[in-house]
């Protein structure tokens, strides 16, 4: 009985040894096949590390102003009688735009006329006889103030008729008009806006350290969505002499001619002035930079002959980079490259040190240096 239970034993303790060491042998064979797996190559898209000739700009948000523009109104009381314009159309300096009914005034510059021929008549015969002494001085006194006050209650007829007679007090073109015929316009009364669009302002702010580099007449280049594929360009006319105490930002103004109006007042623009100098620089599209809190860096895909097969592949070798300035689509290498390295240009994030790549620029997106997309 007790040689049976050994043996039984005996034999479970050799068939544990006999699992045990094929499952050993199992892993074995597994840690071998999976150190000597290699990866597949990660397709990727890259870029040439470009050198350029960059002239900075110092850049601002900014809006159109008409250099004159306004709301023409309604001097006096009246009735609008004559509307002499379209919604929209452009005028000239002086051009009729509304006439209010002036009857009354009418009547009453006929009666100051007569009373002021009746009064120069007076006149005319104080001076003929006051030679003679049948008038005294006196009443060629009073002949000439008669006189003076009807000139001058016929001027006063005449400049009421004036303003009820409103025209462009400049060249521009007219808004949507605001009122209609037979309307009783009170004083002050809106008639229609009128903007002079060539040229324009742009008004727009950059912080005070840069004051030193801005001089009036320097290049400004503007742009804005509504046009996303032209650039507007001016000078820089005004620098305001004090700096905001809030924001620490001088107010600035550009002229700009705008011959086809397409800027219009209260326009959002985005503004570019241009500084005379230029600068060399290596330049990169911003997607190639892994951004980390330890330092930013890229992958450069270098050429490698693999020391058993002698096939030569690329791989990939990380490079911390200092990084300056940005211009749409690139952003500039102060220090960490050289002008023509192929640097990987997307999808940085998931690769490592060492890794075998293939290039594939197919579906590679352009990167551009002003970068206008049409969905924007």
């Amino acid at each position: 009985m007790i040689r049976k239970i050994v043996l039984t034993v005996f034999g479970l303790l050799v068939l544990v040894g006999a699992l045990a060491g094929i499952k050993l042998l199992q892993f074995q064979t597994m840690f071998a096949q999976g150190a000597a797996f290699t990866p597949p190559p990660e397709t990727v898209t890259t870029a040439t590390v470009e050198q350029d000739v960059w002239q900075p700009t110092l850049t601002a948000i900014g809006s159109v102003v008409a250099v004159q523009g306004g709301t023409v109104s309604a001097e006096i009381t009246g009735m609008v009688k004559t509307i002499a314009f379209e919604s929209g159309a452009n005028v000239k300096a002086g051009e009729l735009l509304v006439e209010l009914d002036s009857a009354v005034e009418q009547a009453q510059l006929r009666a100051a006329e007569a009373s002021v021929d009746l009064a120069r008549a007076g006149l005319t015969r104080a001076r003929e006889l006051r030679p003679r002494n049948l008038v005294s001085q006196a009443d060629l006194d009073s002949a000439e103030a008669q006189f003076k006050q009807a000139l001058a209650q016929l001027d006063n007829i005449r400049a009421v008729i004036a303003k009820k007679t409103i025209r462009a007090p400049f060249a521009g073109r007219l808004g949507i008009r605001q009122i209609n015929l037979g309307q009783f316009l009170e004083n002050g009364a809106a008639i229609v806006t009128l903007q002079a669009l060539d040229p324009v302002y742009v008004n727009f702010a950059l912080p005070q350290q840069n004051l030193a580099q801005l001089t009036t007449g320097m290049p400004v280049r503007v742009a804005t969505d509504a046009f996303p594929t032209q650039v507007f360009e001016g000078r820089l006319s005004a620098i305001s002499p004090e700096v905001d105490a809030v924001t620490r930002n001088v107010r600035l103004q550009a002229t700009l001619a705008n011959r086809d109006g397409r800027l219009q007042p209260g326009m959002y623009v985005e503004v570019a002035a241009v500084l005379p100098e230029t600068e060399p620089v290596l330049m990169i599209p911003a997607t190639a930079v892994l951004y980390a809190p330890y330092g930013d860096s890229v992958f450069v895909v270098e050429e490698r002959q693999d020391e058993q097969t002698g096939a030569v592949g690329q791989l990939l070798n990380q490079k911390f980079v200092r990084l300056g300035r940005t211009r749409g689509d690139f952003v500039v290498v102060t220090s960490g490259l050289e002008a023509g390295q192929t640097v990987v240009s997307s999808g940085v994030f998931k690769l490592r040190n060492g890794m075998s790549v293939v290039v594939d620029n197919t579906l590679a997106p352009q990167p551009q240096l002003a970068p206008r997309p049409e969905n924007a």
